[in-house]
This record gives structure tokens, sequence and C-alpha cells, in this order.
């Protein structure tokens, strides 16, 4: 399998913003270009308290992705039960979780040999 490009960090970028302005928590990135025939060049994780506020971060980070970066994503799922939403851009992928249902899939574990960077809410 050829080596993954790294995603653009404008698309990033604006992915955690939106995810910031809606205060999504424990968000992470994990590179994930370096590991043979991983499915993306990234995750993206984030948590949200409750089903209206993980749709709310869904619907974020469509808007800033494609305000700052031009990017709209290829695929998204979830929006029925709202419990676990994948926003797919292709090289980065969106997991928007309850944080029970984070817990229980574990894709941290599953992905271990990322790279992960852990982004701290801004404060003002």
């Amino acid at each position: 399998m050829a080596k993954k490009t790294k995603p653009s960090s404008k698309l990033i970028n604006s992915i955690i913003k939106g995810l910031e302005e809606k205060k999504g928590f424990d968000i992470k990135s994990m590179d994930l270009t370096h590991i043979p025939n991983a499915v993306t060049g990234m995750f993206i994780i984030c948590s949200g308290s409750s089903t209206t506020q993980v749709d709310s971060l869904a619907d974020s980070v469509v808007e800033e992705a494609y305000k700052a970066a031009k990017e709209k994503p290829w695929h998204i799922e979830g929006l029925e039960n709202k419990e676990w939403i994948l926003v797919d851009f292709v090289d980065v992928v969106v997991h928007i979780f309850l944080p029970e249902v984070r817990e229980f899939y574990g894709l941290e574990e599953l992905w271990a040999d990322a790279k992960v960077k852990y982004h701290e809410p801004a404060t003002t």
C-alpha cells in the first residue's frame, strides 16, 4: 500500500475549531499516516455530553471545515441515534461520541500505534 499523505493542517484546524466552539471535550487527533493498511490518514475523536451536543458538534465540524478549508464530508453516519457520529473527509475521519459509547468501542486502544495529540480547550 502506498504511504498516505498527511491531511491538510487547514482542514484539521477547522475541525478542531468546530469541536471547541460547541464545547466538545476530550479531543484527540490520531495520526495514522505511518501505520500500514490504516483506513485514513487521521482520526479526530471527541466527546459530547448529550445526543443534542453530539449532533451540534457534527454540524459545527461540517460548517467550519467548509468555511475555513472549503472541504465537504464524503460521508456522515450516525445521525439517527446521535450516540456516535462519524464525519468522513476521506483523509480525516471525525468520531464524535457520547462518553459511554466512546469507552465501549475504545478506538484509542484499537489504534494504539497512532501518534496522539491532545487538544486542550481554549481559555478566554
